[in-house]
């Protein structure tokens, strides 16, 4: 197990750069056009909430290898190619979008309606108050729902394997085939899934009593 782990190392450790890289970016780059979506949910015209609600039922509503697969294998029928990394990145970002643009909603709605109207009365705007005010302790409110979305990426990058992304889960299959000792490397993998996650709720737990005590 030791040999096979050390024999393995150098592509283990390209391909944990490529998961981190893919959940981060994917992450990010979600809540930017989450909160976006969000924010037309919530918009007081109903093409854009119509907009928002279909977008999140349709890619809430169907599995993200299916969309992994659609943006690499059928987006080429009609001329547009995508490289793997960009096709895993593309799919995981409009995946994360609509579970993170509900994360941000029930944020924005769990804001306390007074504060709306406290900077409505200081003669702040719509947007003002929504970014000086009401988004701020809407990310509070919403930041374990986002966090597990983050863990939940992290996992999610493995199905960019099957597009030929050579990350983690892609590097276990090619060292299996060519060893024929699957067992032990889809445990090595699991087991480096599991600690990049566990660091990840514990940073998470960090951010949310640091939030508290400044709230507080």
């Amino acid at each position: 197990m030791i040999e096979l782990f050390l024999r393995a190392l150098p592509l283990l450790q390209q391909a944990v750069l490529v998961t981190l890289g893919l959940g981060f970016a994917a992450f990010f780059l979600g809540c930017a056009l989450g909160l976006l979506i969000a924010l037309a949910r919530i918009s007081p015209y109903r093409p854009l909430r119509w907009f928002g609600f279909c977008y999140v039922s349709v890619f809430r509503g169907t599995p993200l290898l299916i969309q992994l697969l659609l943006i690499y294998f059928g987006l080429p029928s009609y001329v547009i190619v995508i490289a793997p990394i960009p096709s895993a990145l593309l799919a995981l970002t409009l995946f994360a979008a609509a579970y993170l643009s509900e994360n941000f909603r029930s944020g924005i709605s769990g804001v306390d309606k007074g504060q709306w109207e406290a900077a409505w009365s200081m003669g702040m705007g719509y947007w003002k108050t929504m970014l000086r005010v009401v988004l701020p302790q809407a990310v509070r409110i919403a930041l374990p729902p986002m966090g597990s979305r983050l863990v939940g990426l992290m996992k999610d990058t493995s199905l960019a394997s099957t597009v030929t992304v050579v990350e983690l889960t892609r590097v276990a299959e090619q060292i299996g085939s060519t060893t024929f000792r699957y067992l032990e490397m889809f445990l090595v993998v699991g087991a480096i899934y599991c600690f990049i996650n566990q660091v990840l709720t514990i940073l998470q737990a960090w951010i949310e009593a640091h939030l508290s005590r400044r709230y507080q």
